[in-house]
C-alpha cells in the first residue's frame, strides 16, 4: 500500500465549538466584541477584583485548581493559604482585564474554558465552557439584558420560542434572575 492511497477523513468541528461560534456571531452582529483571557489566572482577577471575600468557599482548594506559584514577589496573602495562581474558575476575570484596558462604552462577551474540581458525572466535568457578557454604558437597563437574551435564544432555538424570567438570588449580582425558554418536543405533538 502506498502512502498516496491513504485518505484522511476531515472530520467535523466539535459541537461545543459550533455553538460557541454561533453565539459569537450573534453577539458580533449586535455590535459586541469577543474577548479572551488566560486559562491560568491570578486570584486578583479570578476573585479579588470581583469582590469575592477572602474566606469565600469558592476560593478553597476544594472548589479551585491552584497551581504552584514560583514567583518570588508580588503575591497576595490569602486567608485560606492557597497559591496566588490558579486555573480560572470563571471567565469573569476577562471582564476585569477588558475594563482595565478600555473605556466605556463596553459591549463584550468572553466565551471560554473554565476549570473546577467537580467530580465527573452525567452533569459535571472538571472542565466546561462558559459564556459571559458585559455591557458598560449609560442608560442600560434590565430590559436591555432581557431583550439581548431573548434575541440570543430566538436566534439559537427559533423565532417562536417563548422565554420566562424569574427573580432569583445570586450572591454577587443584583438584580438577578433565572431564565428559561419553552421547549416543545416534536415527539409530543405526534399522535401515538
Amino acid at each position: 500500500m502506498c502512502s498516496s492511497d491513504l485518505r484522511l477523513s476531515h472530520g467535523t468541528e466539535h459541537l461545543i465549538s459550533q455553538i460557541r461560534e454561533e453565539i459569537e456571531d450573534i453577539f458580533v452582529g449586535l455590535g459586541y466584541t469577543v474577548e479572551d483571557g488566560p486559562f491560568v489566572e491570578t486570584t486578583y482577577y479570578n476573585f479579588t477584583a470581583l469582590n469575592a471575600p477572602e474566606d469565600h468557599p469558592s476560593r478553597s482548594a476544594q472548589d479551585t485548581f491552584y497551581v504552584v506559584d514560583n514567583a518570588s514577589k508580588g503575591k497576595e496573602s490569602h486567608a485560606l493559604g492557597e497559591s496566588d495562581v490558579l486555573l480560572r474558575t470563571q471567565t469573569s476575570g476577562v471582564q476585569v482585564h477588558v475594563m482595565e484596558e478600555k473605556r466605556p462604552p463596553i459591549y463584550m462577551i468572553c466565551p471560554g474554558t473554565v476549570f473546577r474540581p467537580d467530580t465527573a458525572d452525567a452533569n459535571h466535568l472538571p472542565q466546561f465552557t462558559q459564556v459571559e457578557g458585559l455591557v458598560v454604558d449609560e442608560g442600560i437597563t434590565f430590559g436591555d439584558l432581557k431583550g439581548t437574551l431573548d434575541h440570543l435564544c430566538r436566534e439559537i432555538f427559533g423565532q417562536d420560542r417563548a422565554t420566562r424570567y424569574r427573580p432569583h438570588f445570586f450572591p454577587f449580582t443584583e438584580p438577578s434572575c433565572e431564565r428559561s425558554e419553552e421547549h416543545t418536543s416534536e415527539l409530543q405533538s405526534q399522535p401515538q
